[in-house]
């Protein structure tokens, strides 16, 4: 740790041709600002309109919040990269970006579960639905999110922290990822794979495949549903949950199963910045666009008849 604080991380963002970085800086620019500005209306509106005192807009304020801490954690730092042209970043600030970033994926992916049990709960058991889902219950479930991810980033850069780095790393990407510094720095153990393969088991592929069992169950209530009109409601009801999951997902898997090498590595980093970026963007659009509680509420604080 005292020999590793003296490292330097080079960081190489997209490409190291000069003439794209302003144009790059620029839409990272316009993402970040509209990215934090929709989720910060979402949680104005959420916190404000008592309406949407419910357990399913209390997990999406919190995804908001997510957003926020993802998008704020990476894309300023790299907007002073592509600026300034200075890739350099130190060992405390580089490890300091990496936990906030695992603690917003371990809480996101969490979320992401909890939000398809309020979804399953509501359609599949809806007259339970404000016994099994209450206050306490659905705050002690924010709480236990947070701690959990909290935690795990802990566990997580305690061991990436023993690896022996050179003096300088070069990193392949537009910020600190645990798997791109581990390939840079050209040592460590197979334990760190192992390590990674059970995060992505444990907080990755088991979430998603409750998830999957939540929406076989889902489909299989709205089929029983005898009107046309009472199934596309029904379905309406959890399709934001299900496009959200999906591009996450999506995204987050490919780059992380991607094999890494020099020909990956651009198709890598746009990967990367869909599900860490653009999809932060997106989830207030898609949440927001599709619920007409979220449109009522903004009428109602702006006053509008």
């Amino acid at each position: 740790m005292d020999n590793n604080t003296y490292i330097t991380f080079h960081i190489l963002p997209f490409s190291s041709n000069a003439i794209n970085k302003p144009l790059i800086a620029g839409i990272f620019s316009a993402i970040y600002l509209i990215a934090i500005t929709l989720n910060s209306v979402v949680i104005a509106l959420i916190c404000l309109d008592v309406h949407l005192h419910t357990p399913m807009y209390l997990f999406f304020c919190n995804l908001s919040v997510i957003d926020i801490c993802y998008t704020t954690v990476i894309i300023p730092k790299l907007l002073h990269i592509l600026l300034s042209g200075n890739g350099l970043i130190s060992f405390t600030q580089c490890f300091t970006q990496m936990y906030f970033y695992f603690t917003g994926a371990g809480a996101e992916v969490m979320l992401l579960f909890v939000m398809g049990f309020d979804r399953y709960v509501a359609i599949c058991h809806p007259l339970s639905y404000h016994r099994i889902l209450n206050k306490k219950t659905c705050v002690l479930i924010v709480v236990a999110v947070w701690i959990s991810a909290f935690i795990n980033s802990s566990l997580f850069i305690c061991f990436l922290i023993k690896i022996a780095f050179n003096k300088v790393v070069t990193i392949k990407n537009f910020f600190c990822d645990a798997i791109d510094i581990f390939h840079a720095s050209g040592g460590g153990s197979s334990d760190f794979f192992i390590l990674v393969y059970s995060e992505l088991g444990l907080f990755g592929f088991f979430p998603l495949f409750c998830n999957v069992l939540s929406y076989v169950r889902i489909i299989r209530a709205i089929l029983r549903i005898n009107s046309k009109e009472g199934r596309r409601k029904t379905f309406s009801a959890c399709l934001s949950h299900l496009i959200v999951m999906i591009t996450y997902y999506s995204a987050g898997t490919m780059d992380y199963m991607m094999p890494f090498s020099d020909d990956t590595v651009t198709i890598k980093q746009i990967l990367s910045a869909f599900y860490t970026t653009v999809v932060p963007m997106v989830n207030p659009l898609i949440y927001s666009l599709r619920s007409s509680e979220i449109l009522k509420a903004l009428q109602r604080i702006l006053r509008i008849k």
